[in-house]
């Protein structure tokens, strides 16, 4: 196994096609030979995938494949300078194919969980496929993760980005409508790696696109980087989603206070994992929406913040969805193999900002439904720095 720009952007697959309005303060985006591009491989169907390589001023690069829009190499430096990949990912397509679990991938049409395969929508039911026991989980079997999305790079005074577009026609996984897609990576020469979302439909959907990349900031070489137990981790939440046995929020959301979900502090990742506790039973240890504390609806918001002391490396996670997704690798089993590393078990954790888990089927969520005329925007930022 081997391992805001102004103005519109159309796309079209087929005879089918939509104009989405991107709005920013940034200006001069303009095409880019300066970002290195190679093939990465060909899917069975024959498309080719093609790998691009953004680097900054710093000398950090992150390197993003349009299959799944997957950032498979994240390179940025320590306390002292160096350079490491502190991502999880392979270094060639076919595990992507079939063997990966979700690594740096975009997530859609809806993110987590979808009770029982299946939601009612405007008085009609949808029948998805179930790839989680008896749930939907991130899009379905072909998710947006397994898509070849079209591509195009720019550069401009804030950093090297990659404009990635999508339809998922009527009837993709299930779900209604044409939606088209547009997601904007730019990676910044402040080591930011800014995601912006964009989408518009012709009829009533569910959405609910995030970003799944494992991090681990111990930095990967072929020694390996070790379990992520000893990141130290701050959450800005006050409560999270109880889920039941097969991850379904359940109940109205539970107080972290006095409970190992209490992040509001920084703690180790490690410290409370194996409590004798019904949610962290439920998850197998972290896998949970936490409702993060905004000052209003939409707000960009400091959602979490990780510190490694080793490396001094120290990830922001700045949203505008109400909630992020904790995962500490609770599959990883050693079995998937790549940078001459095996990743066994919670060698790298997941912060998924999003909605709520099954918000489709739970009336008391904020809502996820995109309808005609509307446009669907959300931003996310990861930063670096260190310590």
């Amino acid at each position: 196994m081997g391992c805001r720009i102004s103005g519109k952007i159309k796309m079209i697959k087929g005879n089918q096609s939509a104009d989405i309005t991107i709005t920013t303060s940034e200006s001069n985006e303009r095409m880019t030979t300066a970002i290195t591009q190679r093939e990465f491989g060909t899917t069975p169907a024959g498309e080719t995938v093609t790998e691009f390589t953004l680097t900054n001023q710093r000398g950090s690069s992150a390197k993003i494949i349009n299959f799944g829009g997957i950032i498979t190499e994240l390179h940025v430096r320590d306390k002292n300078g160096t350079l490491a990949d502190v991502v999880l990912g392979f270094e060639t397509l076919e595990p992507y194919l079939e063997q990966s679990p979700f690594f740096g991938a975009l997530i859609g049409r809806v993110g987590n969980r979808i009770a029982n395969a299946k939601f009612t929508l405007d008085g009609v039911t949808y029948q998805l496929a179930a790839n989680n026991g008896p749930n939907t989980l991130h899009g379905g079997v072909q998710g947006f993760d397994k898509k070849v999305w079209a591509a195009e790079p720019f550069e401009n005074a804030k950093g090297q980005g990659l404009v990635l577009k999508l339809l998922s026609e009527d009837g993709d996984q299930g779900f209604p409508g044409n939606l088209h897609v547009t997601v904007r990576y730019q990676f910044t020469h402040d080591d930011e790696i800014v995601v912006d979302y964009f989408a518009v439909t012709d009829k009533a959907t569910p959405i609910n696109l995030t970003q799944h990349t494992y991090f681990n900031l111990a930095g990967f070489n072929r020694a390996g980087s070790g379990d992520i137990l000893n990141h130290k981790l701050q959450i800005f939440a006050d409560h999270i989603n109880a889920v039941n046995e097969v991850q379904i929020p359940v109940g109205k959301p539970l107080p972290v206070a006095g409970t190992p979900f209490d992040f509001r502090e920084p703690r180790l990742i490690g410290e409370r994992i194996n409590a004798a506790h019904e949610q962290i039973t439920n998850g197998l240890g972290y896998d949970h929406n936490f409702l993060i504390n905004q000052s209003s609806y939409k707000a960009l918001t400091l959602a979490a913040r990780v510190e490694e002391e080793t490396s001094g490396r120290v990830l922001e996670v700045f949203t505008e969805e109400p909630g992020v997704q904790f995962y500490s690798g609770n599959f990883l089993d050693g079995s998937l193999t790549c940078k001459g590393i095996n990743y066994h078990y919670r060698t790298g954790f997941c912060l998924e900002p999003q909605h709520a888990p099954d918000s489709i089927n739970q009336p008391e969520f904020p809502s996820i439904v995109l309808r005609p005329g509307d446009e669907y925007k959300t931003r996310t930022i990861f930063k670096f720095t260190t310590k």
